[in-house]
């Protein structure tokens, strides 16, 4: 993957053709060179993923366990199901959500967009953004659609004088999330009465499979709850209002000797619940949204429940089947695609290392693998109303790719072609040509109203990116025809948003504009330096297209690459930006995300003084604010540190000992008390440590080039593919 280097440019004409040509020979070479241990050993993958299962022998509301399938997802609490949710409330709540679970409020105020429009001047015209997010109309758009809690299931316990069970009265938990089998294994006492919980997801229907086994069974003091909220119009993690009962409804349909239907109706939202169960029990409603299912007698006793969209639109399966299926489906997932064993390393760091990377790869692949891109805590719990963040995609994904599991990132590529006529009508009214991608955004692709989200412009070159990434991985003309139309409307309009400075002679990057660094105002920003590179590659990428394709290049493009403002430099440091030349003279520009690396870490720009990036990246590690920085900052330094030559600074930051780079007992990556979930850190870690492992294009030619080669790493990886 190549980049037009400006003023290079008939030089690099003459190369092109050859260059791509190579780096094709060099990424097809991948899969002999890259794909094999360093000492031929196959890795035990079912002894590497189960040795970090993680247990918990204790009540840990900042540690709950999820089964999913990429749609759907439930999170448990110790009981195996979502038996006290009050406890975790405060941390990581108890939540079941799907794809397809979205909710609005009637819009009885007819709010648009055209409500919270601001304009700016760009080269004298007024162009307007979605800006005003505080008025009412904007607060509601920004607010819905949101995604919903689907349900709440959990147990409900009664002690001799038939009152609940409190949770301080549980005793000897043990708690195993089998990830090699995708099942959470719960033991717990109540009333010296030992309950085993058996929990699954269905790997293709969103379904829980549940196994219970007590004595206490037969004595009629066990029964599960089905409980039903609204959907909440708070910002923050929790997706459900539940002191609304009077706005929605929850009616059984039918039901049988062992099981019910259940039709959920929030406004003009629909979805059903189907609950199936084999042994002795009794089903009642007991509120407007409540149901118990009460458990008479046996030592075993089983259920599952399906979530379906429509009522007849997705299938079931027995207990006994997801049990199989989620088996089969985990196993076939952790045979497959990339691994890596870092077991007979020195270093201390290592087994952590190693711990973070399959926590990740199982919380990815639960969370992340939809046919939408993914919101930053996943189908965990909400963050901004559940909506996604499409600048986060690349961080949330890009490393299935690399770890040999395509078809997972690809899943999530149609939204953008069904939203590319909202994205070219976004372009229009601002005026610009091709397609404006939105940041902040729900199923229906609506942009969503914000002071900084509606500015960012690092997201306009994914598309190009996630292309040409697939056609890397096949070399399939069928990728180039299925995503040329968005490849193209994000060159084009990438190509009609830069303006031309007379003065300096060059393409710039100007106002209005947030950057990925969000700490400059929209009015004052120039030039900022990761976005000039990611600039470069995609205008380029965009011309290899039109190339394989058999069209001749866009001069336009080839014109802007020529003349592209160069990345902003000063007393021999990179700078965040061209309106902030002090970077490293105070402290102020330095927090929030450290992206003047990222040209040369998530980016190869070629324009990029090695000897300078390193220098750079030095002064980062030594002087940045890392309390405001975020999870996905840590892999975004190794990227650069590998390339670089620096592996130690590489190792250094994916292990940094400060606050958001925490990865807890059950692997997610926790940033404060209102994330607490953080999967662009988890995706990222995964893209480079891939990238470490396998290498890049125009790595070293030394067996994992991202690793320390101080004796320390031992480093077995298989199927991995190198990052561009």
């Amino acid at each position: 993957m190549a980049f037009v280097m400006g003023k290079n440019r008939q030089k690099y004409d003459k190369k092109r053709n050859l260059n791509e040509l190579l780096a094709i020979v060099v990424f097809l070479s991948s899969f002999v060179v890259f794909f094999s241990c360093e000492n031929n050993a196959k890795i035990d993958r079912e002894a590497l993923v189960k040795r970090h299962s993680p247990t918990l022998n204790a009540s840990d509301s900042l540690n709950p366990f999820t089964v999913g399938n990429g749609e759907f997802a439930f999170t448990t609490d110790f009981t195996g199901l979502q038996s006290f949710p009050e406890y975790y409330e405060a941390t990581t709540p108890l939540v079941t959500q799907a794809e397809w679970g979205w909710h609005s409020f009637p819009n009885v105020n007819q709010y648009s967009l055209d409500q919270v429009y601001e304009k700016y001047e760009v080269n004298g015209r007024k162009v307007a953004y979605a800006s005003q997010q505080d008025s009412e109309a904007g607060e509601y758009l920004r607010s819905n659609p949101h995604r919903l809690h689907l349900g709440q299931i959990g147990f409900k316990f009664k002690n001799q004088d038939g009152l609940p069970i409190r949770i301080n009265e549980i005793r000897n938990i043990k708690q195993t999330e089998n990830i090699w089998e995708g099942i959470i294994y719960s033991s717990f006492e109540v009333l010296n009465n030992m309950v085993e919980v058996e929990t699954a997801c269905h790997p293709v229907y969103d379904q829980i499979a549940v196994r219970i086994k007590s004595a206490l069974l037969k004595q009629g003091k066990v029964a599960i709850s089905f409980n039903f909220p609204y959907g909440s119009s708070r910002w923050g993690k929790n997706p459900a209002d539940w002191d609304s009962p009077e706005k929605h409804f929850s009616t059984i349909v039918s039901e049988s000797p062992n099981s019910v239907l259940i039709k959920r109706t929030l406004d003009t939202t629909e979805y059903y619940v189907k609950i199936y169960w084999r042994g002795d029990a009794e089903f009642t409603k007991t509120d407007r949204h409540s149901f118990n299912l009460a458990i008479k007698s046996g030592k075993n006793f089983e259920f599952t429940c399906l979530f379906l969209e429509r009522e007849s639109g997705q299938g079931s399966a027995s207990v006994t089947q997801t049990f199989s299926a989620a088996r089969s489906f985990w196993q076939n997932f952790w045979e497959t695609g990339g691994a890596i064993d870092l077991s007979a390393s020195k270093d201390s760091r290592a087994k952590e290392l190693e711990r973070r990377i399959i926590l990740s790869r199982y919380l990815t692949r639960i969370q992340c693998a939809g046919s939408l891109p993914p919101q930053e805590t996943g189908l965990t719990c909400n963050s901004w109303y559940g909506k996604f963040h499409l600048e986060m995609h690349w961080w949330h994904a890009v490393h299935f790719v690399l770890w040999q599991k395509p078809e997972l990132f690809e899943k999530s590529l149609p939204f953008y072609q069904r939203i590319l006529p909202m994205a070219i009508r976004t372009a229009e009214r601002q005026g610009y040509a091709g397609a404006r991608w939105p940041k902040m955004v729900g199923p229906d692709g609506e942009e969503s109203p914000s002071s900084i989200g509606v500015f960012l412009i690092w997201q306009q070159p994914h598309p190009i990116y996630y292309a040409e990434l697939l056609y890397r991985y096949h070399q399939d003309p069928v990728i180039l025809e299925k995503y040329k139309d968005i490849v193209f409307s994000s060159a084009e309009f990438m190509a009609s948003f830069v303006q031309w400075d007379a003065k300096n002679g060059c393409y710039i990057l100007g106002a209005p504009l947030i950057p990925a660094q969000e700490i400059y105002p929209p009015d004052i920003t120039l030039n900022p330096g990761f976005e000039l590179s990611y600039w470069r590659f995609g205008l380029e990428t965009a011309q290899y297209w039109r190339e394989r394709l058999g069209l001749e290049r866009e001069k336009k493009w080839d014109t802007i690459l020529e003349f592209l403002a160069p990345l902003p430099q000063n007393n021999g440091f990179y700078q965040n930006a061209e309106n902030a030349m002090n970077t490293f003279e105070n402290s102020s520009p330095r927090k929030d995300h450290p992206t003047l690396l990222a040209s040369y870490g998530m980016l190869a720009d070629k324009t990029v003084d090695q000897k300078v990036m390193e220098k750079t990246l030095e002064k980062v590690m030594q002087s940045w604010d890392w309390e405001t920085t975020w999870g996905w900052d840590f892999p975004l330094i190794a990227m650069t540190a590998a390339r670089v030559g620096r592996a130690d600074l590489a190792i250094e930051a994916l292990l940094m000992d400060v606050p958001k780079n925490t990865y807890l007992l059950n692997g997610h990556n926790y940033q404060n008390e209102s994330l607490p979930v953080y999967l662009p850190g988890n995706g990222g870690l995964l893209t480079a440590v891939a990238m470490m492992a396998a290498g890049w294009d125009g790595a070293p030619d030394i067996y994992a080039p991202g690793f320390p080669q101080d004796g320390q790493w031992s480093i077995k990886y298989e199927n991995l593919v190198p990052l561009p």
